[in-house]
């Protein structure tokens, strides 16, 4: 290396090199080094990445069941919407019953109207007890599963029952 030094001319001409001036760093040294720092960079996001990988990417979701306490001024037939559910809940002589509020046709969430139900995506319509009044709604809502716990009522989302399927009180 002395010797590659020592037969390159000086930087600025009529100085001399001293020999504790950095060696210069050729062009294709710098691009290795360039190079090679970008590889090791694009290892480094790629670990941590991976590290990421163990942990879903989900969003938390609520529970399926959940409990409700109906209000005591229900009036039969009148249906109660807990907040953040897509259930409705009605109460009447023969007992309790719960109807899922999401549309059959394409998913929308129902709101309850004089007759029934009514789709706000597509004017679906539905009787109170569940059933197609007016389409493109495919078929009827579905009944979910109600238990009594204590003063609570349980709502199962998650699991449907015949239709007219009722709990007393």
């Amino acid at each position: 290396m002395s010797n590659a030094l020592s037969n390159q001319a000086p930087l600025n001409p009529g100085t001399q090199r001293s020999r504790l001036d950095p060696e210069p760093v050729s062009r294709r040294d710098t691009l290795g080094l360039a190079a090679l720092w970008s590889a090791a960079s694009a290892m480094l996001f790629s670990v941590f990445g991976m590290l990421r990988l163990p942990k879903a990417a989900v969003l938390a979701s609520p529970s399926k069941k959940f409990k409700a306490v109906l209000p005591e001024n229900l009036a039969a037939g009148e249906a109660f919407t807990p907040p953040g559910r897509a259930v409705a809940i009605f109460r009447d002589k023969e007992g309790v019953h719960a109807l899922s509020t999401i549309c059959t046709h394409l998913g929308c969430i129902i709101k309850p109207s004089a007759e029934g139900f009514e789709c706000p995506c597509h004017g679906s319509r539905f009787h109170l007890d569940g059933t197609v009044a007016k389409g493109p709604a495919p078929k009827s809502l579905p009944w979910l599963k109600v238990t009594q716990a204590g003063g609570q009522w349980i709502i199962d989302e998650g699991a449907t029952v015949p239709p007219g399927t009722k709990v007393s009180a």
